[in-house]
């Protein structure tokens, strides 16, 4: 009877309980793909079209420019960029959580220069934090009086 039941099954068509569904799925997969690279190969006149590269937001630019200021005649190799590029990136991530939560604290729902200051003040050490807000402070006064109104 057992036996009887799954012929049976194999000669019907599938249902939505079998595995039939995932060897379509890989099938579409194919065909979707054979039809991306078909597109992005040729443009409307036939012409083959060039891959765009995908954008890296990254902070080199900044990076080297201050590198220069500082050092014009040094250079920086990718992986100590990279490794910079890390750090900024943490840096800032750590400064902009220690903002959130202190306006939520305040139950604030807008991220002041006064909450960042102060996630400065708590995040970075000693003299540290004095540079940094001293360099902050300059840059909103520059900005201010800057921005026409």
């Amino acid at each position: 009877m057992a036996k009887a039941a799954t012929t049976a099954s194999a000669a019907a068509p599938p249902s939505t309980a079998s595995k039939a569904p995932a060897k379509a799925l890989a099938s579409d997969k194919a065909a979707k793909k054979a039809t991306k690279t078909s597109k992005s190969s040729t443009g409307a006149d036939g012409e083959k079209k060039k891959r765009r590269k995908v954008r890296k937001e990254t902070y080199a630019s900044y990076i080297y420019k201050v590198l220069k200021q500082v050092h014009p005649d040094t250079g920086i190799s990718n992986k100590a960029m990279a490794i910079l590029n890390s750090f900024v990136n943490d840096i800032f991530e750590r400064i902009a959580t220690e903002a959130s939560k202190l306006a939520s604290y305040s139950k604030k729902s807008t991220i002041a220069s006064r909450e960042i200051q102060t996630a400065v003040r708590l995040i970075l050490p000693g003299e540290l934090a004095k540079h940094a807000i001293s360099e902050g402070t300059k840059s909103v006064t520059k900005f201010s009086t800057s921005a026409p109104k």
